[in-house]
C-alpha cells in the first residue's frame, strides 16, 4: 500500500509546478518560500535535537504558542522548529519575536523528501498537531527511532471511516505514534480502533487563552465609537452573503448597527465586497482607511492575527464554518473575550466545546436568516458573563501544563 500511495504522490508531484502556480497567483502560495515544500530549506540548521511542531494552518499554530512560548524558556531545548502548509499561518508566527524558534513550511509526503527532511533538521521529537497524519513521514520518524506524539489528537466519525477501508495500512500508520493525546473521547475510540497503543486524554489545548482586551485597543475604539457591533468570524463561502442580509433586516431595528466580518480566508476579500455591494450594502476593509466611513455597513478583516482585538469590541460573535458542510471552527477565542457565541447546525469537529459553551448558556444554534436576526436582537447588548470568562481561561491554563507534562515525557 505505501508503494500505490508513493506512485499516487509522484503523479501529484509531477502536476504540482501547475497547482503551485495557480496558488501563487491566487495569494495562497508564498513566491520564494514554497520552494521549502521540496525540501529547498531557506533556513540553515547548525543544530541537533530540535524539537518540531507541525501544524496545518493558523488555528492549529495558533493552539500550540502558549506551548512554545514556556518551552523558549526551558534551557534545555535548544532550537524549535514549526511547520504549516498554509502562508496565514506563517504570516501569524512572524508577529511573535521568539528567539529559538522558526518556521519552515511543510514538504510533500513523499518518501524520498520525508527522509531529506528529517536528515536535514535531525528532530529529536516531533510533535504532530490534531490530524495531520503523513504515512511517510511517520514511518522515516519511527526508522529513525524519533519519538512521535500527536498533539490534541482529532479523529472524526468520517475521517476513521476512510481510514478504515485501508485496515493494515491503517494499522502501519497509527501504530508508530509513540503516544496520541486526544482532545475527546470520541478521538480515543477511533485512535485505539486504528492501532494507536499509547492513548492518554490531556485536554483540548485550543481551550487555552487569556483575554487579550488589555491589548492597545484605543484606536479601534474610536473608530467605531457609538457603533453596535456583531462580529462574524471565520467565514466561509455563502457565509457573509448570510450574514450580510441579517445585517439589512436589522439596520432598522438597531441603531449603529456595524457588523465585523473575520473571513477564514483573507484573499475573499473582494469576491465578499462584490457580494456584499450587490445586495446594497457598503463595506469597507480594515487595510484601507483610518477613520469609519458613516454609510458603512460592513467592516471586513483582511489582515491575520487581529481577530481578538474585534472581539474585545464585541459583545456577539456569530462563528463560521457551521453553516456549510465544514464542520465549523473554534468559538473558544470569541468566548474567552466575553461574546455570547451563535452558530450554525454543521460543528462536527467541536461539537463537545459547543455542547460545553450551550450548557454554560453562552451559545445557540441557529439555522435561518430569521432565527439569526431574532437572537441578535436578543444578545446585541449581552453583558458578558465574567464568573464564565474566567473558567474558560483557567480550565485553558490547566489543559496546556498537562500537555506540556505528556510532551516533557520525551524532552
Amino acid at each position: 500500500m505505501f508503494f500505490i500511495y508513493n506512485i499516487f504522490l509522484s503523479i501529484i508531484l509531477l502536476i504540482s509546478p501547475i497547482i503551485l502556480l495557480i496558488r501563487i497567483f491566487l495569494g495562497k502560495e508564498d513566491k520564494i518560500r514554497f520552494k521549502e515544500k521540496f525540501c529547498l530549506f531557506s533556513k540553515k540548521n547548525y543544530v541537533n535535537g530540535t524539537i518540531w511542531f507541525h501544524g496545518a494552518s493558523v488555528g492549529e499554530i495558533l493552539s500550540i504558542i502558549p506551548i512554545v512560548k514556556k518551552f523558549e524558556k526551558d534551557n534545555k531545548i535548544r532550537k524549535i522548529l514549526i511547520t504549516s502548509s498554509t502562508t496565514s499561518s506563517s504570516y501569524i508566527l512572524s508577529k511573535y519575536k521568539f528567539k529559538k524558534t522558526i518556521h519552515q513550511f511543510y514538504p510533500f509526503d513523499l518518501n524520498i523528501l520525508t527522509k531529506l527532511f528529517i536528515n536535514y533538521w535531525k528532530p529529536r521529537l516531533a510533535i504532530f498537531v490534531d490530524s495531520e497524519i503523513w504515512p511517510n513521514m511517520y514511518n522515516n520518524l519511527y526508522k529513525k527511532k524519533i519519538p512521535l506524539i500527536l498533539l490534541n489528537a482529532r479523529i472524526t466519525e468520517k475521517s476513521f471511516k476512510r481510514w478504515k477501508y485501508f485496515p493494515n495500512f491503517s494499522k502501519n500508520i497509527f501504530e508508530k505514534i509513540s503516544v496520541a493525546l486526544p482532545q475527546n473521547k470520541e478521538s480515543k475510540k477511533y485512535l485505539k480502533l486504528l492501532g494507536t497503543k499509547n492513548i492518554r486524554i490531556a485536554g483540548n489545548i485550543k481551550f487555552y487563552g487569556s483575554a487579550l482586551s488589555n491589548h492597545n485597543n484605543s484606536n479601534l475604539k474610536k473608530k467605531f465609537l457609538k457603533k453596535n457591533i456583531l462580529c462574524a468570524a471565520s467565514t466561509h463561502k455563502n457565509e457573509e452573503l448570510f450574514i450580510g442580509k441579517a445585517h439589512q433586516e436589522l439596520k432598522n431595528n438597531i441603531k449603529n448597527l456595524l457588523t465585523i466580518i473575520i473571513p477564514r480566508h483573507i484573499n475573499r476579500k473582494k469576491e465578499i465586497t462584490d457580494e456584499l455591494s450587490k445586495i446594497g450594502l457598503n463595506s469597507e476593509l480594515h487595510t484601507s482607511s483610518k477613520t469609519l466611513k458613516r454609510d458603512t455597513d460592513i467592516y471586513i478583516v483582511d489582515t491575520y492575527g487581529d481577530a481578538s482585538k474585534f472581539y474585545s469590541l464585541s459583545k456577539l460573535t456569530f462563528v463560521g464554518g457551521s453553516l456549510i458542510l465544514h464542520g465549523g471552527q473554534n468559538p473558544l477565542e470569541p468566548a474567552r473575550e466575553g461574546n455570547y457565541i451563535l452558530y450554525g447546525p454543521h460543528v462536527d469537529n467541536f461539537k463537545e466545546v459547543y455542547q460545553m459553551l450551550e450548557d454554560l448558556k453562552i451559545a445557540n444554534k441557529i439555522n435561518s436568516i430569521k432565527n439569526l436576526k431574532n437572537f441578535i436582537l436578543k444578545k446585541i447588548n449581552y453583558s458578558e458573563n465574567k464568573k464564565v470568562k474566567y473558567k474558560l481561561n483557567y480550565l485553558g491554563s490547566k489543559i496546556i501544563n498537562k500537555n506540556i507534562l505528556e510532551i516533557k515525557k520525551f524532552v
